[in-house]
């Protein structure tokens, strides 16, 4: 719509004679009640018109109409010039843009970016709100990897410290050797039995030192288990055979676990940090930071740094011993990340509960002079709420990945059969279908909201075929798959012929040649929840174009031809839309 933004600034020249930037022209998209598809703000040109802003869009629209030929008319709502371009216009956007072969692709700019998501802990299964996170995560570097990025996706997993030696020292204590082969549970979920167990106990043990008259913070520090635990974590630090033989052995139950959950989710990683790697990193950073006078020691000789400045505190980065927090390996492992990719954009997919965290790791790096610190991004994602007692939940606190998966796809299989249009499935195939159903309704469900907001979710009403759903979207995908096989071939020459559009035809074009500036603008904003409104818009429009205009029976063969078209533009949008967020769409449903 560039061409309209230049036509505006020549009008203000010609009416007013006043010179405006290309900036000062603000379009929207025109409200649905009205009509036209492009509106021009007119208000911020009454400073030069000296005129009503009513009488100014008049005076602007006038001008267009007479000076652009794809302008067939206008219309001034309370200052808002709303413009109605020709059907020539909508034709040859469709035909040059929406058809041609790169519709929606955008060349490689030769950014950099890497997307760290999921983050497991290797002591307990992936969790509802690891969900989101690796959705989120995923979707975010479909996007920029669409938008022309070069995306790196990575995992930082935590795989040591003392919540990993409490399921390690439960399983040696209670486990009498069992493994996942034996009992035929996922590695994953045997390691989380084990330390639910030691929760327990250290519970149990608790009570008992509370009951001898210890106070609850002392019965804590001296309960038997935990100083066997922080006993295992030294052991562990200082390279102990038997203990790294059985850390390695219980992690890798736990990876072929994850391994499957990722894959049923339909999420990848490129690249794999390690704790257990990364641990002691970030020290020498802090001696940099001591010699630049960007931290200080005090007295016990513990290093910290003054943020208060920045309107944070003083933040803990070494300890009296020479020890390392979270802080000082976050430090460490950007660097590292920085120097294995050198990318020009980082972005750490982490709940909104760590805010803070990622505002002072931020501020510790730019004070640092890393050149790569403005870089640094927290995509903050707010927490997944269930209605109680819709679904099963294997420690009775948290919702499991895999149960939650399963949950869903039975969900589906309830909905779809309910519909009984399966009478042409094999059973393969249905199962599939359902898999499909579910994990689109799941995926769609959780990304149509924006990341930073907090949202409930219902797997009941997630499903639902005529709402605002993923199974909607699929379901219509479905339908156009199905319009297209009962035509049996496309004729584009004789699509070429048709001239005259009707209003449901025009609104599908209009919408589909937004889709590439959709792609950007979710790209820009880290946003998937922009492609997931963006492609149920598309669908819904779809579905009133299907229903109220006659496609196979058309009154001509030009008509027919171009709403096959038509319909298969619009299903490859939705297709590549869908793709985008993760989600799958059946040829038929």
């Amino acid at each position: 719509m560039d061409f309209i933004v230049a036509a505006a600034q020549k009008a203000i020249k010609h009416l007013y004679n006043t010179d405006i930037a290309f900036a000062d022209v603000t379009l929207q998209e025109t409200r649905k009640e009205f009509e036209g598809q492009v509106t021009i703000v007119a208000f911020p040109f009454t400073r030069f018109s000296k005129k009503s802003p009513e009488q100014t869009g008049n005076e602007i629209g006038a001008y267009l109409k007479n000076e652009l030929s794809d302008v067939s008319g206008y219309n001034v709502i309370k200052g808002f010039l709303n413009i109605t371009l020709n059907d020539g216009y909508w034709l040859n956007q469709l035909h040059n843009e929406v058809l041609a072969p790169g519709f929606a692709s955008f060349k490689l700019n030769g950014k950099k970016v890497m997307v760290e998501y999921s983050s497991p802990n290797t002591n307990k299964p992936l969790h509802l709100g690891h969900v989101r996170n690796n959705l989120v995560g995923f979707s975010v570097a479909e996007i920029l990897g669409a938008a022309g990025y070069e995306v790196i996706k990575a995992n930082l997993v935590n795989d040591r410290g003392i919540h990993i030696c409490k399921s390690m020292l439960a399983w040696q204590k209670w486990g009498d050797g069992e493994t996942p082969e034996s009992t035929g549970m996922k590695g994953d979920h045997l390691v989380g039995k084990y330390y639910v167990i030691f929760d327990r106990e250290y519970k149990v043990q608790i009570g008992e030192l509370k009951a001898a008259g210890q106070t609850e913070e002392d019965a804590k520090k001296n309960a038997p288990l935990i100083k066997e635990a922080q006993e295992m974590l030294q052991k562990w630090e200082a390279g102990d055979k038997e203990v790294i033989s059985l850390w390695k052995k219980m992690n890798n139950w736990v990876y072929t676990g994850f391994a499957e959950t990722y894959k049923q989710l339909g999420v990848s990683f490129d690249k794999f940090y390690y704790e257990s790697d990364t641990y002691l990193l970030g020290k020498d950073i802090i001696d940099e930071g001591l010699e630049k006078g960007v931290f200080f020691k005090k007295e016990d000789n513990s290093v910290w740094i003054d943020m208060t400045e920045e309107g944070l505190d003083q933040k803990l980065v070494l300890r009296s011993d020479g020890t390392s927090v979270y802080m000082t390996q976050d430090i460490g492992t950007a660097q590292l990340k920085y120097n294995d990719f050198h990318m020009d954009k980082s972005i750490y997919v982490v709940g909104n509960e760590q805010d803070y965290h990622f505002k002072v790791l931020f501020t510790i790096l730019k004070r640092l002079g890393k050149p790569w610190a403005d870089g640094l991004y927290h995509l903050s994602y707010g927490m997944v709420d269930l209605p109680s007692g819709k679904m099963k939940s294997r420690e009775g606190t948290v919702v499991d990945a895999d149960d939650l998966m399963d949950e869903m796809t039975e969900t589906a299989k309830t909905q779809t059969e309910t519909r009984g249009k399966l009478d042409n499935f094999g059973e393969d195939e249905k199962l599939q279908l359902f898999h499909t159903i579910g994990m689109g309704a799941l995926k769609y469900f959780l990304l149509k909201v924006d990341p930073k907001k907090r949202l409930l979710f219902d797997p009941n009403e997630s499903v639902d075929f005529d709402g605002h759903t993923g199974p909607f979207i699929q379901y219509t995908h479905a339908r156009i798959r199905s319009v297209l096989r009962k035509a049996d071939g496309l004729k584009r020459d004789e699509a070429k012929l048709y001239r005259q559009l009707v209003k449901e035809e025009r609104d599908l074009i209009v919408l589909l040649i937004q889709f590439p500036e959709i792609i950007k603008q979710s790209a820009e904003s880290y946003s998937p929840a922009l492609i997931a409104n963006f492609v149920y818009e598309l669908a819904k429009t779809y579905n009133k174009f299907y229903h109220e205009i006659t496609i196979l029976s058309a009154e001509d063969e030009p008509s027919k031809q171009f709403r096959l078209q038509l319909s298969e533009a619009t299903g490859k949008v939705i297709n590549k839309g869908m793709k985008l967020l993760g989600i799958e769409v059946p040829e038929r449903m």
